[in-house]
């Protein structure tokens, strides 16, 4: 669809309305009415907003650019190579917190409500779905984080206490079941949807299969909480993710401001490059992917990646036409942001069904998550794939399906740094990715500290989460990072 018209509109809420509205009085508001704007927000305006401004972050530079695409190994830093480090800049985790936070969750929010009001499930099934996802993300990143007080400055909660993580998890699992039951894809129409179009079929879909990753996320921390959703959504397919065409997924557009971040950022920049660890393997195991995911170098030759963690000096001497730069497929203007797909939807089938969860053949669903993944990424040479199926180092081993499928998983998570990096730490495969010579830490990072504003505005129920968690610290394990 064409999203240019509905990108870049002027948010009905603004995060400074947020900070200090609760604390106004009747009369103030009154006086300070404004009588040449709308007092009840039109939810697709804000849908488009919300949609746009999550994804966004989610896919630029402090979120996974220098973030998850860093810490899993999938890219590395040429130039300014502090994240790649794990020296990661302050403003980096109050910049993911707020924008999270106020340019996401608060219209999100908004949207449920005004579904509510309105009496149009279908707004309030989706601002639930993306509530949900958000705040998957957050809870991702730092562990225990603000849930059932936070969005609450209106009524006067301006220091939200932080719920710990498992309870961030049955909340938004709740949430998204919510949802499901809400959604109806014969009633009322929904606009401003430019992720699925206003498809609701696809909206249940998202759904189902993210309620999917977020039980198997934490099935080793919560087994009694995990397995019945597990069961639950594989029994009935056809609710799922069922080929590459529902994989939810932004699809921008050709020029600013409607392209994607990444294509936005190399106007300017040219700090990155795909990382050695991550050529290294692909060449070992002739992936074809590989030629998707990075392009050689301008002074030619094969694919040169650059190792992570290494001085500033070094990365610069390596020079910037002899290693390889992010392939097209990412870098392009209208380059897709992807937040889930079918090729995820069966690699959880075929851990479920080596668990016992479920039954099935694990081999054969692995396979076909690999499949899925080339064909994601426009690789549809059959012989290709078979043979690369065939190399005894892809074959499924029965005997450690985390290392098949956490190695192919890792693969296949290319460019979702944010996922990628929670399926290596709850999978820990692969297990050969290790910190650079001049990394900050001796392992890699497990999650990001809270940001410093928390202590300053929120300190109370700041140090209720550090002592729960046990540290903030880049190395404090998740509450379901088990292993």
């Amino acid at each position: 669809m064409n999203i240019s018209k509905y990108r870049k509109l002027t948010l009905i809420v603004p995060f400074t309305l947020m900070l200090g509205l609760g604390a106004c009085e009747k009369d103030f508001e009154e006086l300070n009415k404004n009588p040449n704007v709308a007092e009840v927000a039109t939810p697709s305006f804000v849908l488009t907003n919300a949609l746009e401004s999550t994804i966004d972050r989610q896919f630029g530079v402090e979120a996974s650019m220098d973030g998850g695409d860093i810490i899993v190994q999938h890219m590395a830093k040429i130039q300014y190579p502090d994240e790649d480090a794990y020296f990661f800049r302050t403003g980096t985790y109050q910049n993911i917190w707020n924008g999270f936070y106020a340019q996401g969750l608060e219209d999100f929010n908004l949207i449920s409500k005004l579904g509510v009001e309105q009496k149009n499930p279908n707004y309030q099934a989706v601002g639930l779905i993306m509530r949900a996802y958000t705040f998957s993300l957050l809870t991702d990143i730092y562990g225990d984080i603000p849930y059932s007080d936070a969005l609450r400055a209106k009524e006067g909660v301006l220091q939200p206490k932080y719920d710990k993580q498992q309870d961030v998890y049955k909340g938004i699992l709740g949430e998204l079941k919510q949802a499901t039951t809400l959604i109806d894809p014969s009633g009322s129409a929904i606009s401003g949807d430019i992720l699925f179009d206003g498809d609701m079929t696809h909206w249940l879909k998202f759904a189902n299969s993210l309620r999917l990753r977020l039980a198997m996320r934490i099935i080793d921390a919560d087994p009694a909480t995990a397995d019945p959703i597990i069961k639950e959504v594989l029994a009935s397919p056809a609710t799922l993710f069922q080929s590459n065409a529902d994989n939810a997924q932004l699809q921008y557009g050709t020029a600013a401001p409607n392209n994607n971040p990444i294509n936005e950022n190399r106007k300017t920049r040219d700090d990155h490059r795909v990382s050695t660890t991550l050529v290294s393997k692909l060449t070992a195991l002739k992936d074809p992917r590989l030629a998707i995911y990075a392009e050689k170098p301008e002074a030619g030759g094969d694919y040169v990646g650059v190792p992570n963690g290494i001085d500033a000096e070094t990365a610069n001497g390596l020079g910037l036409s002899k290693t390889s730069r992010l392939g097209n497929y990412f870098t392009r203007a209208d380059a897709p942001g992807v937040l889930m797909t079918y090729a995820e939807v069966l690699f959880f089938r075929a851990e479920a069904i080596a668990r016992g969860l479920v039954a099935g053949n694990a081999a054969t669903t692995y396979t076909a998550a690999i499949r899925a993944s080339m064909e994601q990424f426009g690789i549809t040479d059959n012989a290709a794939i078979t043979a690369y199926l065939a190399q005894p180092t892809v074959v499924y081993n029965a005997a450690n399906y985390k290392q098949s499928i956490g190695n192919q998983k890792w693969i296949a998570l290319f460019q979702q740094g944010l996922e990628a990096w929670s399926e290596y730490r709850r999978l820990d495969y692969p297990n050969d990715l290790k910190p650079g010579p001049e990394a900050a830490l001796t392992k890699l990072p497990t999650r990001f500290i809270y940001p410093g504003n928390e202590q300053s505005v929120n300190l109370a129920n700041y140090k209720a989460a550090v002592a729960n968690q046990g540290a903030d610290n880049l190395t404090t394990k998740l509450w379901w990072d088990k292993f």
